[in-house]
Order: structure tokens, then sequence, then C-alpha cells
């Protein structure tokens, strides 16, 4: 029996709610258990009940799926953040069954060559994520003509000429957050969930690096306006007036609705997992994801040690990711040391590591830069953010105003 079946079948049982998510159909299952195990769950699904192991030992036909025995085995190899991985290679051994059908059928049929092959084209343009009938895309614009059009609104930035150029992020897009280190990246970043988070999205943060207590004080920090040091011991270091404003400043922030993951070494096969139980469980909100950063991101293969092949297939994972849950994604990520021999020390594409496939398939490109970072002596203490590369829009620089005591970024007036 497929170790790969057995793993689709258990996650159905363990999260029933991937069942009304997965294109997999009983099938494209080799087994015929396999098959009479996924039917019955699509009937009892269809019924409004639960297709956990307690439901399917009720069934009258329990014996003929294998028994109480079998189906508990099945939940034993349950392994629901990789039901992506387990989803394509169950599609991909259907594929070759098909194909290998298909050049069976021509032999015994003395099939033309041009069949053969428009036949097997078919089977290889199977995809997962790409399936709507004619009836379901007639149904969207079924009121068309009698209904006011809505523009929907995408998460602001909350820095108006930000999303004067961009827009605000964009549904299905990916937007790199590029920068040295300590310039600002993960104070942008939580500037960009909150504001999201106050305009009534669900912002996802995957933090492979800061863990969640780190993460929640700068979050209150920078929304109350207090010092970063002072959060080491709040009761002796904050004032009475900081005390007095801290439990509303912890109710605006609780309204950010953030949701933080902070394992080390995730892989977007699990990021993917960790959005969709969320999404099951907040069926009202739209999402939007940050991850810090690219390359603490785990590939699902080494490449043999080669950085930049592991780069390519995250690069382009995250884009996949942001069409498939259609939200815009907002990765991080640090620059060569290579700005630092340079005499404008303004960042620039090629300062990305592994920079090509992450030039290529992210959407939007930001770099920040702050003069005060290497010149001490200067009055200039602007964070400026670099549009270097804007798909559907123009490139250019803006200015805000950043407190790196309290790790607040405000429009600046001008």
């Amino acid at each position: 029996m497929s170790v790969s079946e057995k793993a689709f079948l258990g996650s159905l049982m363990k999260a029933d709610y991937l069942l009304k998510d997965t294109v997999i159909q009983p099938e494209q299952l080799e087994s015929s258990l396999h098959k009479d195990i996924m039917r019955t769950m699509v009937e009892l699904n269809e019924k409004g009940k639960n297709i956990d192991l307690i439901s399917l030992t009720t069934v009258p036909n329990l014996e003929s799926l294998g028994g109480m025995s079998y189906l508990s085995e099945l939940l034993a190899h349950a392994d629901i953040e990789k039901f992506d991985n387990i989803e394509s290679l169950i599609l991909d051994q259907w594929k070759e069954r098909e194909k290998r059908n298909i050049l069976t059928l021509a032999t015994m049929n003395d099939w033309e060559i041009d069949r053969v092959i428009s036949e097997l084209d078919k089977i290889s343009q199977v995809k997962m994520e790409d399936h709507t009938t004619i009836q379901q895309a007639l149904t969207n614009i079924y009121e068309a003509p009698w209904e006011e059009q809505r523009t929907e609104k995408n998460p602001s930035a909350g820095i108006n000429k930000l999303d004067q150029m961009t827009g605000g992020f964009q549904k299905g897009e990916v937007t790199v957050l590029a920068a040295r280190p300590s310039m600002g990246k993960t104070d942008m970043m939580l500037h960009f969930a909150k504001m999201a988070g106050w305009d009534g999205y669900m912002p996802i943060i995957f933090s492979l690096e800061m863990p969640e207590r780190l993460i929640t004080k700068r979050l209150v920090a920078s929304t109350g306006g207090y010092n970063r040091a002072k959060m080491r011991n709040p009761n002796k270091m904050l004032t009475e007036t900081q005390k007095n404003s801290w439990s509303s400043v912890i109710g605006l922030v609780s309204e950010t609705n953030i949701h933080i993951f902070d394992g080390a070494g995730q892989t977007i096969a699990e990021m993917r997992a960790k959005t969709r139980k969320l999404l099951h469980e907040n069926p009202d909100k739209k999402p939007i994801l940050f991850i810090d950063y690219l390359t603490l991101i785990r590939a699902s293969q080494s490449y043999g040690g080669n950085s930049h092949l592991q780069v390519t297939e995250i690069s382009k994972a995250l884009k996949t990711m942001a069409k498939d849950f259609d939200c815009p994604v907002i990765c991080l990520a640090q620059l060569n040391r290579s700005v630092e021999s340079r005499a404008n020390k303004r960042p620039m594409m090629s300062d990305i590591r592994e920079s090509g496939s992450v030039e290529q398939d992210a959407d939007v490109i930001l770099f920040l830069y702050r003069e005060s970072y290497y010149e001490k002596d200067t009055d200039n203490h602007h964070l400026e953010i670099i549009v270097s590369k804007n798909r559907n829009g123009p490139i250019g620089t803006i200015f805000t105003q950043y407190n790196q005591h309290t790790g607040s970024i405000e429009n600046l007036n001008n």
C-alpha cells in the first residue's frame, strides 16, 4: 500500500477541513481499499458528519474498509504540515499510471502518434490548483449588471507615499523587504503587520530568528512609544505616565489580531499548513503573511549545499503560496556585505544574497537605508524606503520618521 496515500487519508481524518480543500478525487488513488475509504469520507462529509476515526468506525461497512485497526494505522501516518507535498506526490503517481495506460491502449489499438501525444499532454496539464467549472465562473459574474462594482481595498502599508506608489499590498504578490542588519527591517515588518491588522486583515508572522516574546515586546514598545531598553524591566523602568497608558496600549496591540509562529527552520510547506489551519479557524478574515527572513526558510532538499538552488526553490514557492492563498506575502531578506565596501552604501538589487531568482520572482522589492547608521554625526535621522522594483507602478525613494529606540515608524509631513 502506498505510504503517500496512507498519509493523505490519515491527514484527512486528523483535520477533516482538508477534504473540502483537496483536489484529489477517490478515483486518483491507486489502492481499491483507499478509494473506498475516501468515497466513504466524501459521503459522510456530504451528510454534514465528521470524518474522524470515531465517525468512520460507525459506518456499516467498517470491515470492508480494513476495520478499526487499519483506520488507526492510517491516522498514525497523518502529516498535516506536509499535506501539500503529499497531494502533489499522489497527483504525480496518478499521472504516471495514466500515461502508462495510454501507452498500453495506444499499442493495442495502433493509435496515430499525434493522438498519443495529445492524450499524454492532457494528463501532463492536470494541475492541483487551477480548476474552475464554467458554471462556477458564470455564477461569480451572474449578478454583475445589477450590482454596484465593489472596489476591494488592499492592506495599507501605513506609509502614505508607499501606498500611493504600490496601491497597498496586493493579493497574490510577493514583496521582498531587504536591508543590512540593524537597519530596521523587523520594525518595518511589524509596522506593516500592525497596520494591516487594524485594517481588519489577519497578519500571520513566521519569525524564524526572533522568539515570540521579543516580537511582542517590540509591538508594545512601538505602539506605546516606550523605549525598548525599558521593556526589559517595565516595573522598575517605566514612568507612572507610561504605566497608566500600558493597558490601553496592550488593548491596541491585541486588536491587530496578529498570529506569530516562531519555530526555527520552517519550510514553506509547514507555513502553508499553519496558514490553512488559521484560515479554517477564521473563515471571515483575509490573511497577509510576513516571513523573517528568506535565507532562514528551510528548502525541501539540500541540493548538495547549493544555496542558489535552495533560494530559487524558496523564491518560487513564496510566489505560489501568495497565489494559492490569494494574499500578500512580505518576506524579509539580508543583504551581502559588499554594500559596506562602497562609498554610496544605498542598497542595489545585486546586494540581495542569491539575488537572481528573488529579483525575478518578487513583485515589489523594497530596500531600507539610514544615513545615521553609517554617519554618526549626521542630522538626517530618516529611514529611507527605496522602491527598487514595482511590477505595477513607479519606483523611487520614500522618507519616513523612524525612532530606533521605540521602533515606531511614521509618515513625514512633507
